[in-house]
């Protein structure tokens, strides 16, 4: 088990994020679903796993919603990486700017190409803001536009 796992409040759809979630991800476990006497048999908690990382779930109801203060980070090799996960994420969902969405589930996520880092802290300072202005007249990102910026 990890140390430190993220700990997602659903509103009474865990499952229903499970299938969405693993449908979406190549490798994946669900480790288990737990439901309570008198709650039929609707999931009260999970815990699954999705590309390495360990996720516990709640069905907590209404209370509390998802926010932009955390979000999961997509690294993605190519270009089809890119368009396949910001596709699959934001169905059902809404796309944002910069790379950013949520999934329909109301969850962040940002879907970004693994060299971004690369691009947005070259040495060259120049460089590094026609990366910066770039990125930021995107919504999905586009691997080729960002790396000619930085040219």
């Amino acid at each position: 088990m990890q140390k430190i796992t993220p700990f997602l409040w659903f509103d009474n759809n865990i499952e229903e994020a499970i299938d969405f979630y693993t449908a979406i991800f190549k490798n994946f476990k669900v480790h288990n679903i737990n439901r309570l006497q008198g709650m039929g048999s609707k999931a009260f908690s999970a815990t699954f796993e999705l590309e390495g990382q360990e996720f516990m779930a709640l069905n907590g109801g209404p209370q509390f919603k998802f926010t932009e203060a955390v979000s999961f980070y997509v690294s993605c090799e190519n270009q089809q990486e890119i368009d396949y996960y910001w596709e699959k994420l934001s169905e059902g969902g809404s796309e944002s700017r910069c790379g950013w969405l949520k999934d329909p589930f109301g969850l962040s996520w940002q879907v970004v190409p693994a060299n971004l880092g690369e691009l947005l802290y070259n040495k060259d300072p120049q460089k590094a803001k026609k990366v910066m202005d770039a990125l930021m007249q995107m919504g999905k990102l586009d691997i080729g536009v960002l790396e000619a910026a930085g040219k």
